[in-house]
């Protein structure tokens, strides 16, 4: 039972639960350019404002600052990215959690058609 993830409701959860070191899963790209540093992340590190993202696992982290925006009518959470050669926002479909907080899943679907599936570390 310990691998049993949850879906959290996404408008009424906080901020704070996006924060976390998140290994990508598996991602769809569409228009999005594949050479961007969110198209080649392996890892994203979402802490209070600031991103980290990691191409490979030794390689160097390129960072930049985030940010939670929602949606006036119903209060969908966006995650807005701003790194130095690129800045975007991406929804979040999905958010799932294991019954302690330990383990999450997260879902984005970005403007350009890019999907991202993270896992938190």
């Amino acid at each position: 039972m310990t691998d049993l993830l949850l879906d959290i409701n996404l408008q009424q959860i906080p901020d704070a639960y996006f924060n976390g070191d998140w290994a990508v899963l598996s991602r769809v790209l569409n228009r999005n350019d594949p050479d961007s540093l969110l198209a080649q992340a392996t890892r994203l590190v979402l802490g209070p404002g600031q991103l980290e993202t990691h191409a490979a696992s030794d390689g160097p982290a390129e960072t930049g600052r985030w940010a939670v925006t929602r949606d006036e009518l119903l209060n969908r959470p966006y995650l807005r990215f701003e790194l130095p050669a690129e800045e975007t926002r991406a929804l979040v479909t999905r958010l799932r959690r294991s019954a302690d907080g330990l383990r999450s899943q997260l879902s984005l679907y970005f403007a350009s058609g890019m999907e991202l599936q993270l896992g938190r570390l």
